[in-house]
Parts: C-alpha cells; structure tokens; sequence
C-alpha cells in the first residue's frame, strides 16, 4: 500500500513539474513573440497615424484614436512606388525561374551523373562560399558595367542566377533518393532528363518549394546590386526604392508616409511565407537529414 502511495506522489510530483516547466516555455515564448513582432506592430500602427498626430506625440502612443489612409495614399503618389514593385516582381520571377533551372542541373550532374573530376570540380564550387560577397560584387560590377547592361534588367538578373549553396542543399536531397531507382529507370530506357522531370523533381517538391521562397525573399530584400547597377528610376526596386521615397518622396521627417510603404512592401512576402511556411519547414528538415 506505501509503495503504491508512493508511486503516485512521484507521479503528481512529476506532473507538477512538468506543468512548470510547461508554462515557463509558454511565457518565455510569448515574451519572445512580442520582442520579435513589437517592431512590424509599431510600424503598421504608425502608418495609420497621421502626419500632424505623430508629430505631436511627446511620448510615443501605442494606439490611434483617429486611424487615417492617407499614408497609403501618399506612398503611391509621391513616388512610382507601383513601378518599384512591378519591376522587383519582374526581377524576382525571371531570377527565381532561372535560378531553378540552374542549380537543378547541376544538383542532378553531382549527384547522378559519373565524369572524370566531379569531386574535384564539386569542391571548388564549394570553395566559392569562402570568398566575400563583397569581392564577388565587384567583379559583377565591373562584368556587367564592360558589357553595357547597367539600368537594364539583364545586367540586375544574370549575377544572381546560380547559388553554391541551393546547389548542394538541393544535391544532398537528391543523394537520398535510392539509386535503385536510377537504375531501373535506365533499364527501362528512361533518359537522364525524363528521369529528372518525372521521379527527382517530384520526391523533391518540398526542398525546392523551400528553396524557391527563399529565393524570393533574397530577390524581393535585395539593396546593394541593385543599388550599385541602377541609378535609372525607371529600374529601381522597392528595396532602393525606399531610399529613393526617403530622399525625394516624402522627406525624412514624414515617418508615417515612410511607414506605410514600408508595409505595403513587407506584406507580400509575409502572405507567401504564411501559406508556404509548412512547406519551408518540411524541406529545411529534408535537405539535412540524410539517409
């Protein structure tokens, strides 16, 4: 009887402090949460708030009794901010589809095809991750300034349509595939490419549906290149676009306006990561476990 009241002690006992521990997580989690999406909630709040209301805040409010659209309406007249986000939807898809192609021949040449040097060559691809963005940007700059593409989408797409690091995570994926396979569909007279198209490509959908948003993402936030190659208003993006509604848009001091065309911005990207965040999860897990 002792041992059995015992027992059950340890169990509530148990219990208990797994309940604790439980609700520590939870708290420290949700004060994380708000860390994390105090900084979209203050910006979203100050695009609704009106020029002379913000102006007028000694201590910073964190509401609006009169929430206006006028921001709104400013972010698209001031500047072409329409034109930033047809030309960063232009360069996001052309460079995402190119890019796709790409490394999805290279994953397949490293990971199913046999020639002399695969190693080799694979390492020295690797190797590139070694080198500073910075150096490569100058080499880009100086290619595509010799072949006359700056102010032209071409010369904004071609330096960003490969990856090392998409290309191994995308050969790693497709190593787990059972050779078995490869091997039946060539008895079969399956060609390389058909073999690609219709068994490889298919087991790999989450790993590329991940590599495909995050391509978007680094399109849509890319700044550097495209301020580096573009000074042409015609070809700017809404990353360098930002900078150009900061100077000669709304002017530094109209922080609402500013406000919501940066959340004009944002929002597309956080729309195609809240449907595809499953997706995302599922190939990030996928292309690191191996076997």
């Amino acid at each position: 009887m002792e041992n059995r009241i015992d027992y059950g002690k340890m169990e509530k006992r148990t219990e208990g402090r797994k309940k604790i521990v439980s609700a520590i997580t939870y708290l420290l989690l949700t004060l994380w949460a708000v860390v994390v999406l105090f900084p979209f909630y203050w910006m979203v709040l100050t695009s609704f708030k009106s020029y002379g209301a913000y102006n007028s805040e000694y201590i910073p409010k964190f509401y609006t009794l009169s929430p206006t659209l006028q921001n709104y309406a400013d972010a698209f007249t001031a500047v072409s901010l329409g034109q930033y986000l047809i030309n960063t939807v232009i360069f996001t898809v052309i460079t995402t589809a190119a890019m796709l192609i790409v490394i999805t021949l290279a994953a397949f040449a490293f990971a199913r095809l046999e020639f002399r040097g695969k190693n080799i060559v694979f390492v020295l691809f690797l190797s590139l991750m070694m080198i500073p963005n910075e150096l490569v940007i100058i080499t880009n700059f100086v290619t595509i300034t010799d072949l006359n593409m700056r102010n032209t989408f071409q010369g904004l797409i071609l330096p960003s349509i490969t990856s090392v690091f998409y290309i191994y995570l995308l050969k790693e994926n497709f190593e787990q595939i059972p050779d078995s396979l490869y091997y039946a569909a060539k008895v079969d007279g399956t060609s390389d490419l058909k073999y690609l198209l219709k068994v490889m490509l298919p087991i790999s959908k989450p790993t590329l549906i991940t590599i495909t948003i995050l391509k978007v993402i680094e399109c849509w936030n890319s700044y550097v290149w495209p301020r580096l190659i573009t000074d042409d208003e015609r070809y700017y993006l809404v990353s360098n676009g930002i900078q150009e509604i900061r100077e000669n848009g709304f002017g530094r001091e109209n922080i609402p306006a500013m406000m919501a065309a940066v959340v004009v911005i944002s929002i597309p990207l956080m729309i195609l990561f809240l449907i595809f965040r499953r997706k995302v999860m599922a190939g990030v897990a996928r292309g690191g476990t191996k076997g």
